[in-house]
C-alpha cells in the first residue's frame, strides 16, 4: 500500500505550482532541531523508517483518484503517476548524538521531490528522536538498574510500536508491549495487575495461583493492600517455589514511598534467604523521580516506566524542522536561508556538513561547516544514506543501534548528561559558514527588505 499521501496538503499544492511554473531546480533541505526539550543532547531515531519510505515512495491509482477530487490538475497527476525519488540523502546514523542547529538529515533532489518527503521525515524523526532521548535520560537516572517500558496503554494510538522501538534504542531493556515483542524482537516483561490480586479471596491465594501458572517467570505485585504484609506473603510463596526447584523472580511496588518501602522489602526478602529476588518499582515514574529514589538509597533493581516514557512528557513534541538551504540554477549554487524577527527562527544557508572533535575517546565540540570545508582533527557525522534514490547504507538491527547509543553516550562528558542544569554542548560554525551567512543576511536586507 502506498504511503504517498502521508503528507500535508501544501506539499502537493507546492509541487503542482513548481510543475506549473516549470520551476524544479535541484534543492537541498536540512532536517535539524532548534532547541532540546530537556538536557543538552538528542539521541537520533527514526531514520530506518525514512529510508524505507523514500526508497518505496510512489503514487497508486487510488491516490491519484482522490487527489483529482481535490482539484489537482490531471496533467500534474500524470506526472505523479511516474513519481520516484531520485535524489541523495546524507544523514547521521540512527542512534547518533546530535545537538541544536546541526543538520541530522540533508536531502538533495529536484525541489518537487525534496518537498514531498518533508512531512514524513518530520513525522518520524521528531517523534522517535523525542522518545529515544527521553529513554536515554531515564536509563541514565537509573544508574545501571534496568528499565522496563510499560507505556502501551498510554501511548499515542498506533504510535505505540514506534514509541516502544525508540525506548529500546534509548536503552530500555524490555517492554510490556507484546506486539512489539513479536514484530520487533524486543524482550517482553510484565507482572500482574491489582485486579488479579483482588479477584481472589485472599492476597496469598492470588500469589500461589500465579506461581502455579508461571513457576519460572513469577513476579508478584505486593502493594494491593499493604506492601510490607504483601512482601511477607511473597516470601512465603518464594520459599514454596524453592521446594519445587523453582525461584521467585521478583516483587513489584507500585505505590507509596518507594525508596523506604524497597529498603524494608529487601530486608524481609533477605531474612527469608531470598536475596536473589529482585524488587521492581513502578507508578508514574520519570527520570527525575528515579534519580531521587537512587539518591535516597532505594533498593530497587528494575524500574517500570510507562506514560512519561512513551509520550515524552512533559514535552508533547520535538521542535524539529526542515528548511531549504541551497538551490542550483543554471549550474550555480544559490544559498538560501530564512530570516526572521525571532533570531532563533533564522536558518543556516548553504550545503553543510557536521563534524565532531574527539579527544581521548571523549566528545569535545561539534562544527557545522560548508560542504567544501574540512575542519582539522574532526570526524564527519553525516554519511551517505541514499544515492540516486536507492538506499546505499547498511540498515543496522535494533540491538546494533542500541549499542551505538550506549557507545556514543559513554563518550559524551558526564556534565552534558546531567538531568538538570546541563551546560550547552559547544557547536561552532566554520569561518566559511559565518562569512556566507553574513553575506546572505546582507543581501536579503538590501534586496527583500530594502534596507541599506
Amino acid at each position: 500500500m502506498s504511503e504517498a499521501l502521508r503528507t500535508d496538503l501544501y506539499q502537493l499544492t507546492m509541487m503542482q505550482a513548481y510543475w506549473k511554473s516549470g520551476h524544479n531546480p535541484e534543492a537541498t533541505f536540512d532536517y535539524f532541531v532548534r532547541k532540546i526539550p530537556a538536557g543538552s543532547y538528542l539521541v537520533t531515531a527514526g531514520l530506518t523508517f525514512v529510508l524505507d519510505y523514500i526508497e518505496k515512495l510512489h503514487f497508486e491509482d487510488d491516490d491519484l483518484e482522490y487527489l483529482e477530487t481535490q482539484g489537482f490538475d490531471e496533467r500534474f497527476l500524470d506526472v505523479l503517476r511516474g513519481f520516484r525519488f531520485a535524489g541523495d540523502i546524507l544523514a547521521m546514523p540512527e542512534g547518533s548524538i546530535a545537538f541544536p542547529l546541526e543538520p541530522i538529515i540533508r536531502v538533495t533532489a529536484p525541489i518537487m521531490e525534496a518537498q514531498l518527503v518533508e512531512t514524513f521525515i518530520l513525522n518520524k524523526m521528531n517523534f522517535s528522536t523525542l522518545i529515544a532521548t527521553k529513554a536515554a535520560r531515564v536509563v541514565h537516572a537509573a544508574r545501571g538498574r534496568g528499565i522496563a517500558e510499560f507505556g502501551l496503554r498510554r501511548a499515542q494510538g498506533d504510535g505505540h510500536l514506534e514509541a516502544t522501538r525508540a525506548t529500546y534504542i534509548g536503552g530500555c531493556d524490555s517492554t510490556s508491549n507484546v506486539l512489539a515483542g513479536k514484530n520487533l524482537g524486543i524482550p517482553v516483561s510484565g507482572t500482574m495487575a491489582h485486579s488479579f490480586v483482588t479477584s481472589f479471596d485472599h492476597e496469598i491465594d492470588s500469589f500461589r495461583a500465579y506461581a502455579e501458572a508461571f513457576p519460572k517467570k513469577c513476579f508478584l505485585l505486593i502493594d494491593t493492600y499493604d506492601s510490607i504484609e504483601g512482601a511477607k506473603k511473597a516470601a512465603i510463596v518464594g520459599k514454596e517455589l524453592e521446594k519445587k526447584g523453582e525461584r521467585l523472580l521478583g516483587v513489584r511496588l507500585d505505590s507509596g514511598d518507594l525508596a523506604e518501602l524497597s529498603i524494608q522489602v529487601r530486608k524481609i526478602l533477605d531474612k527469608a534467604e531470598l536475596d536473589y529476588v529482585r524488587i521492581v518499582a513502578s507508578g508514574d515514574l520519570n527520570e527525575l523521580k528515579i534519580d531521587k529514589l537512587m539518591s535516597r538509597g532505594a533498593e530497587i533493581d528494575l524500574f517500570g516506566v510507562g506514560t512519561e516514557l512513551v509520550t515524552g512528557r512533559p514535552s508533547p513534541a520535538l521542535d524539529g524542522i526542515y528548511k531549504l538551504s541551497d538551490v542550483v540554477e543554471h549550474g550555480r549554487h544559490i544559498p538560501k536561508m530564512k530570516l526572521s524577527e525571532e533570531t532563533v527562527k533564522a536558518t543556516l544557508p548553504g550545503k553543510k556538513l557536521v563534524w565532531r572533535v574527539v579527544e581521548k575517546n571523549e566528545f569535545i565540540k561539534d562544527i557545522i561547516s560548508l560542504e567544501n570545508e574540512s575542519p582539522d582533527n574532526a570526524v564527519p557525522l553525516l554519511e551517505m544514506a541514499i544515492k540516486n534514490g536507492k538506499v546505499v547504507c547498511d540498515i543496522p538491527s535494533l540491538d546494533e543501534i542500541k549499542q551505538r547509543v550506549r557507545g556514543n553516550l559513554s563518550r559524551l562528558p558526564e556534565k552534558y548528561r546531567k538531568l538538570e542544569d546541563a551546560p550547552v554542548y559547544p557547536v561552532e560554525f566554520s569561518p566559511g559558514l559565518i562569512e556566507l551567512r553574513e553575506k546572505i543576511v546582507d543581501r536579503i536586507r538590501k534586496e527583500e527588505l530594502r534596507l541599506k
